[in-house]
């Protein structure tokens, strides 16, 4: 039952007919007058069930739903749920319905239309076509809307000949659904509309719709010459194709070179600058993109411009400013200077990483808003100039945490000559924010003259000293700072305690620390036994296997997972057993960590355990499950992931995707190619078969010898992206797949190969192949 007819969104009554309903289901055929009769029911949810059953039914249900169209046309809801009832049925409709294509009635013609149409039947086609030309103009637009649904050459051949009938109110949907066809044949005669100013705005957006690489040159001349209004809608038709062209072709630039062989550049970014006023959100998003390809001075002026716009919209700014590259450095940095607190926010993302723009980004450090001083220190970072470092220093006790911590992070990426003085000078500062950050960079750095100033530091009554101090010292070479560690671990403060366990972790294994970390799990602290049991795991020590495992029934949630994040690390029987028995456990983070652990063992005997965990449970527990088997070599591996892609939560589909993507062997390739039928993944799966793994390309090719119209099409884009050697020779082998669909599809992708041997084979194929639609395909191709 569909949640819309879930007893529970109904009322008693609407309940009650629903399932009175399903009772006349059971009874089959001999109930369809009284299903009849419930079409035109007022509750909506009762006619949805209504359909439903009829759409079953089959084909009994065919002839008596095409009488209500044919006679019983007093009620629009009735007419509706039968239209409805013969899209979804699965019995034979296509005969019934074409016969009624020849009725006096215009109004049933347009209902044989729309059925048709949404169900895609190809042997409608030659109806359709005739419909094109009916006397009546709502009977010729459903029937090309029809047409549009079901593609292929001869419902192109027919809207093309819509083209040329003169009537503007056939003639407008047929560009729209031409557009939408993404057929490279509608694009000649929908380049001759754009001459025609009545129909070249409509004619630009379709050519946009197609995604060809052959409209390019005229939408570019439109960029020039047209009204502003036209210009607009020529640039979100560019970027319409210029997308469609990296999903097919990986990362082409087919519009970029267009725009740059222009011989006015400066004027088109001026032009294109100036039509951002009045444009709507998609326009300007679509000028932007083109400002950052065309480029020029204007270019850069504009596009700051659009920074304060909507959020689609400054985004695409944004990202065209980075496009344009060095010509936008000088309007950055001065809007950099002169901007207030908000305007940087937005303007310190893009600073290049150029070593002239470091004084700029430094005056930024100053700014009244923390959220600016903290993405100032980020920016150097990024940037990579040492020079920045002494300037960071100054910021180590700033006011603000997430201040101090941009800083300490850019100092820690940028190291310096200059670093190490620094840092031992800020870390004996009188300010105990400026200290701590100080140590955190000795530590990092392992100084060795640092280790004074770090068991100083132990010596202090400031917890977070200590625990700066703590952090560092595995880091530094010198037995002193072991010494420290294990004095540390008997300190009487539980924090302080806790800070030496977790730093032993670090440390080389040795008698001593073990003894001190076995001590450590029978601490009163929580904490501490947390700690002392995470390190002896992470120094992988076997031999406290069983003071671990004594450990699992601990009162505490964090030290259980501490177990058993431990025996991951070991290899010991008692210790699997542990995590197993763990893996059942009803706290989840017990669970989580548990089957993880498996996971690192990699143990045959684990992964029946990790499979059936990525069925059940909550999603967080399914992803580390699919994460752990991911993990396995194993045939069984690749159905979990497969399954896993139609799990109820988006993250674990991404990530089961993801995994397949990943793998290797044509296993996967088939289960990625599966995945293509569900529209909602499709662009995923399409990305991640473009990843070239091994038994990629083979299994690709076997995929587009049975490959249909929908399927082929994606299929030769995860070849076309993938940009090798080996992607483009399957590209040439793909013309001679035995699936003609394949072949069409894989066409236009050897043209753009530009080779002379793709040449040949596309004109091999032009005069060769068996299938008229691969050979028309082959020469539109040539064209080009």
């Amino acid at each position: 039952m569909s949640p819309s007819t879930h007893p529970l969104s109904l009322s008693a009554d609407d309940r009650a007919q629903v399932e009175a309903v399903e009772a006349l289901a059971r009874r089959g055929a001999t109930s369809l007058d009284a299903l009849l009769s419930d079409l035109e029911t007022p509750s909506w949810a009762v006619r949805r069930a209504v359909i439903g059953v009829l759409a079953r039914m089959g084909t009994p249900a065919v002839e008596p739903l095409c009488e209500v169209l044919r006679r019983r046309r007093d009620s629009e809801s009735r007419l509706a749920a039968a239209v409805e009832a013969l899209v979804a049925s699965t019995g034979e409709v296509d005969e019934c319905v074409i016969s009624l294509g020849e009725d006096p009635n215009p109004a049933i013609v347009c209902d044989v239309a729309q059925v048709l149409g949404r169900r895609r039947s190809r042997r409608s086609v030659p109806l359709l076509s005739k419909l094109t030309v009916h006397p009546d103009d709502n009977v010729a637009v459903a029937a090309i809307e029809a047409l549009g649904r079901i593609g292929g050459g001869a419902a192109v051949d027919a809207l093309l000949a819509a083209l040329g009938s003169g009537n503007f109110f056939r003639i407008f949907p047929a560009i729209d659904v031409l557009g939408r066809s993404g057929d490279p044949s509608v694009v000649p005669p929908l380049l001759g509309l754009l001459a025609d100013p009545f129909y070249a705005t409509e004619s630009a957006r379709a050519l946009g719709r197609t995604g060809q690489e052959a409209a390019v040159p005229a939408l570019v001349g439109l960029l020039q010459r047209g009204t502003d209004a036209v210009t607009r809608v020529a640039a979100v038709a560019l970027v319409e194709i210029h997308e469609a062209q990296v999903q097919r072709f990986g990362g082409t630039r087919v519009v970029q070179t267009a725009l740059r062989v222009r011989s006015t550049t400066a004027d088109l970014g001026r032009r294109l600058a100036r039509c951002i006023s009045g444009a709507d959100a998609a326009e300007k998003a679509a000028l932007s993109r083109l400002l950052g390809w065309v480029g020029g001075p204007d270019a850069a002026t504009g596009l700051l411009a659009l920074l304060d716009a909507e959020p689609t919209v400054a985004r695409a700014a944004a990202n065209a400013l980075m496009e344009l590259g060095p010509e936008a450095d000088g309007p950055i940095l001065q809007a950099l200077r002169e901007g207030d607190s908000a305007r940087r926010l937005v303007l310190l993302p893009l600073v290049a990483r150029r070593t002239s723009a470091v004084p700029d980004v430094v005056l930024c450090l100053q700014d009244r808003d923390p959220s600016v001083r903290a993405l100032a220190a980020d920016t150097l970072s990024r940037i990579g100039d040492p020079s920045a470092v002494a300037a960071l220093f100054e910021h180590l006790g700033d006011e603000d945490q997430r201040v101090a911590q941009a800083a300490v992070g850019a100092i820690q990426s940028l190291g310096s000559a200059q670093t190490e003085e620094l840092a031992l000078s800020a870390a004996r500062s009188a300010d105990p924010r400026r200290r701590r950050a100080a140590l955190r960079i000795i530590s990092y750095f392992g100084y060795p003259r640092g280790l004074d100033v770090l068991l100083q530091a132990m010596r202090e009554q400031d917890e977070r000293l200590r625990d700066a101090a703590i952090y560092g010292l595995p880091f530094i070479d010198d037995p002193r700072a072991v010494d420290a560690l294990l004095e540390a671990a008997r300190h009487d403060s539980e924090r302080t305690r806790a800070a030496a366990m977790r730093a032993l972790g670090q440390t080389e294994k040795e008698a001593r620390v073990t003894s001190c970390l076995l001590g450590g799990l029978n601490d009163k602290d929580p904490w501490v036994r947390y700690y002392a049991c995470q390190s002896l795991g992470k120094l992988n020590e076997e031999a406290a296997a069983d003071a671990i495992v004594a450990l699992a029934n601990d009162d505490a949630g964090q030290v259980r997972v501490a177990v058993v994040d431990a025996l991951a690390h070991l290899h010991t029987e008692s210790a699997m057993v542990a995590l197993r028995r763990a893996a059942a456990s009803e706290d989840s983070d017990v669970r989580r960590a548990a089957l993880l652990g498996l996971g690192v063992s990699k143990r045959p005997d684990a992964l029946p355990v990790l499979m059936a965990a990525a069925t059940t449970g909550d999603p967080a527990t399914r992803l580390v499950a699919l994460s752990a088997v991911a993990e396995y070599d194993a045939p069984e591996t690749v159905t979990a992931l497969l399954r896993s892609a139609g799990d109820p939560d988006e993250s674990v589909r991404s990530a089961a995707v993801g995994f397949l993507a990943t793998r290797s062997g044509t296993a996967a390739t088939q289960a990625l190619v599966s995945l293509l039928s569900d529209p909602a993944l499709r662009e995923r799966v399409v990305s991640a078969l473009a990843l070239p793994a091994e038994g990629r390309i083979p299994g690709l090719l076997a995929a587009l010898e049975s490959a249909d119209e929908v399927v082929a099409p994606l299929l030769v884009a995860a070849l076309a992206r993938m940009q090798r050697a080996d992607a483009r020779a399957a590209l040439l082998a793909a013309l001679q797949s035995s699936s003609p669909a394949g072949r069409r599809a894989v066409a236009v992708a050897v043209a753009a190969l530009g080779t002379v041997e793709s040449r040949e084979a596309l004109e091999r194929a032009a005069a060769q192949d068996d299938d008229p639609e691969v050979r028309r395909a082959c020469l539109l191709a040539l064209s080009r």
